[in-house]
């Protein structure tokens, strides 16, 4: 017991994506491993950790305040050390931040990930981008006990001009199938009820391996055949990649959810081709009809952005009939940001940010209208969905259309007193709330 204290305390903070949860999870596990303890609350701490974000100006502000509210917390108390890790530390290339914050103690890299402590007691930070976790590393999981992200994959090949991943995180490396399902067992066995698949582009999974024959459907079955009582939601998928063989496996594949999130960021040609999308308008509304056609109940996710370099009202209106044609049951919309490195923040035609905001703000309003009327339509629909947490009088919960932090929730009302956290409960949807849905406790029975 003693050898696990005698490094300090640590207290992690995750800022960005599921992707960088993930990765401060293996920070985590490595350093309780190393002798760290884990701190319940900033003054309890000997080491602040920060695991960052830096695709979007806003992510990067966000990265800033909570490197100034380390800054502060080391000054009250001797002896502490703040360390910060993540995307920004990659996108630091000309070391701005480092002189902005000469009271970080630690800068830590991509390929630091699995070596923290070792880093943090005087070994040198790397600045590559090779490392990835695999099942033999320690893991603090730090989300609820029944949710667990799965990354099978860090990196991206595909070279979207306005996309600075491949410059933070490298190019694609995937995780050997063996190791993903290994880690699915672990966590499986642990009690996670829902596992979600991540990466930059789950759909490339294998595709840098070609040799080995693995790729994302081969993946789903290996998955779904894991014993227990758990769903499987697949997160960020890349439209050029879908075949028929990934539509086949997400329909064969009880366990995997009919929720796709896949980013088309425009459909308008001549865009598409400036983003280095690797499809048309032709091809996404057939992809679109198809999946629609073969996957019942099918929730689709978008995202999509405004203001693109040259993006003209008349693109920006083919855009926002696309929506409203498709209907997408869960969307977002994010401005363009000219991110330095990429191929877009180049581009001739760039849009005002003012515009930008603008198109994306309409966008937004358009979408979250259609999505109240979709919500209200569920009402009378029996859904079986995960309970998240349970307290005075009401339990919260996500159906098959409800991705964590990032959809919406399903409210229950009077839940049975044995409802709890972690488990799956029947409902019948009642009514709505905002974007939310409430519902009520139904006999598992279901027509």
């Amino acid at each position: 017991m003693q050898k696990k204290h005698q490094r300090g305390a640590f207290f992690p903070v995750s800022l960005g994506c599921p992707k960088n949860l993930n990765d401060l999870e293996v920070i985590s596990g490595g350093l309780l491993a190393a002798g760290w303890s884990i701190a319940d609350a900033p003054e309890n701490a000997d080491l602040y950790l920060i695991n960052t974000c830096a695709f979007i100006p806003a992510a990067r502000n966000e990265a800033v305040e909570e490197i100034e509210r380390g800054v502060a917390w080391k000054k009250e108390a001797p002896n502490r050390k703040l360390a910060v890790s993540g995307c920004l530390t990659a996108y630091d290339r000309d070391g701005s931040f480092h002189k902005k914050f000469p009271q970080v103690d630690c800068w830590l890299g991509i390929d630091d990930i699995g070596r923290v402590d070792a880093v943090l007691q005087g070994g040198k930070a790397s600045s590559s981008c090779k490392f990835l976790a695999d099942d033999s590393l320690p893991r603090l999981q730090l989300t609820v006990p029944h949710l667990a992200y799965l990354k099978i994959a860090d990196g991206c090949n595909n070279c979207c001009t306005y996309c600075a991943i491949p410059l933070l995180r490298g190019k694609l490396r995937s995780l050997p199938m063996q190791c993903v399902v290994a880690e699915a067992k672990q966590r499986v066995a642990s009690g996670v009820r829902e596992l979600v698949v991540v990466a930059q582009d789950i759909s490339a999974y294998g595709m840098d391996r070609p040799e080995s024959g693995e790729n994302l459907p081969k993946l789903l079955g290996e998955l779904n055949r894991i014993d227990g009582d758990f769903v499987i939601r697949l997160l960020y998928t890349h439209p050029a990649h879908y075949t028929d063989e990934l539509i086949d496996a997400i329909n064969a594949n009880s366990k995997v959810l009919p929720y796709l999130d896949i980013p088309l960021q425009h459909i308008s040609d001549g865009l598409l081709r400036a983003m280095n999308r690797h499809v048309s308008q032709t091809a996404v509304e057939e992809l679109i009809a198809k999946l629609r056609k073969m996957i019942p109940n099918l929730v689709l996710r978008s995202t999509f952005i405004t203001g693109f370099p040259g993006e003209t009202e008349a693109q920006f209106e083919e855009l926002a009939d696309f929506c409203r044609r498709v209907k997408f049951e869960r969307l977002g919309v994010f401005p363009f940001s000219a991110e330095p490195g990429t191929i877009a923040a180049k581009l001739p035609g760039q849009v005002p940010t003012e515009v930008a905001e603008a198109r994306s703000t309409l966008l937004m309003k358009r979408q979250i209208a259609r999505m109240r009327r979709m919500q209200k339509a569920r009402v009378g629909s029996r859904e079986r969905i995960l309970v998240d947490a349970v307290g005075n009088g009401i339990a919260w919960g996500r159906g098959v259309a409800d991705a964590p932090e990032i959809d919406n929730l399903v409210l229950v009302e009077n839940p049975p007193r044995s409802c709890r956290a972690g488990e799956f409960l029947d409902v019948e949807i009642i009514g709505t709330q905002n974007c939310d849905v409430i519902a009520r406790a139904v006999s598992k029975k279901r027509k």
